[in-house]
């Protein structure tokens, strides 16, 4: 048995211990978005801290605890916070919360962040659903022996942003009345922000934000059977497309600007998943998807997930 089945376990068992609770949905905020925890039905808390061997967020905007309750009837883990490769963790610590979250019960992972816009056509308050990812600027989560437990050696990543969970996405922010962008998240190492250079890049790569988390998450959670769907919210344009110096205070302050249109949007979309079949809404009902206004007072906003 491998240290790192072994280190999940551990982590899992003592949870398990402190509560009694299975939840359908693990969710995992980022910077600036935290505050949805404190607005659903909580059952129970255990921080980051109190668990043995587990890694704890380091950067501000991460509370660094699982909550959890009930959305709307629907039982939710959430990660109020979360830890990063560039935090010095190995990649492995880094997907931890994932594989533990998939112990406890849930079988949906909704992945969130804060996010540079790389799409010219973005702007500073938008918010992006992850229809793909690129992610092999990263260590691959999967690296090492294999836990046939937890998933195949070589899992397929075809429909990672599972189809349903995306149309209870896309019909969450029409029920909104909330313009949704869909577009292919990159993540990068961090923790600096990337060159200008580096955005010309990931827009020849065909990326449309970028950030420093989620895809190895999304990776670790479609290994273990869990179906995934991402949101990202777009807190500035990034290096080279937005002429204002890059740095995380103002990530976490337009997270926490964007905050009520965000919750709203998550809560419908976790009320969707919670039924067996959502089809999307009709044409007629679409939100543009272009000509979008920047949001107010997030215009000059800086940049990048966390």
């Amino acid at each position: 048995m491998s240290s790192v089945f072994e280190k999940v376990e551990s982590c899992y068992n003592q949870i398990a211990d402190k509560v009694s609770f299975k939840p359908k949905v693990a969710l995992v905020l980022g910077s600036g978005l935290g505050s949805l925890a404190e607005t659903i039905d909580v059952v129970d808390t255990v921080n980051y801290g109190d668990i043995d061997g587990f890694p704890v967020s380091t950067v501000d905007g991460h509370t660094g605890r699982f909550v959890f309750g009930n959305i709307n009837k629907v039982p939710v883990v959430i990660m109020q916070g979360r830890v990063h490769y560039y935090e010095g963790y190995d990649i492995d610590d880094v997907v931890l919360p994932i594989r533990v979250m998939k112990k406890l019960g849930a079988e949906i992972l909704f992945l969130t962040n804060s996010a540079g816009g790389v799409n010219t056509m973005y702007r500073p308050g938008d918010f992006m659903m992850i229809a793909d990812h690129i992610g092999s600027f990263m260590p691959s989560p999967l690296r090492g022996e294999n836990n046939d437990e937890w998933g195949k050696r070589f899992p397929s990543l075809d429909n990672i942003y599972d189809t349903h969970l995306c149309d209870c996405i896309r019909n969450a922010a029409r029920a909104c009345n909330v313009p949704l962008r869909e577009g292919v998240y990159v993540q990068m190492k961090g923790p600096m922000y990337e060159t200008a250079a580096e955005v010309k890049m990931c827009q020849v790569l065909g990326g449309d934000a970028v950030g420093m988390s989620t895809a190895v998450e999304a990776i670790a959670g479609r290994h273990m059977g869990m179906k995934v769907c991402g949101l990202s919210c777009i807190t500035n344009m990034a290096c080279g497309i937005s002429k204002t110096p890059l740095n995380h205070m103002e990530v976490t302050e337009v997270g926490e600007k964007m905050s009520p249109t965000f919750k709203n949007i998550v809560v419908k979309a976790v009320e969707n998943m919670a039924v067996e079949e959502t089809p999307i809404a009709s044409d007629e009902t679409d939100i543009p998807l272009f000509n979008f206004a920047p949001v107010e007072d997030v215009s000059g906003a800086i940049i990048d997930d966390m």
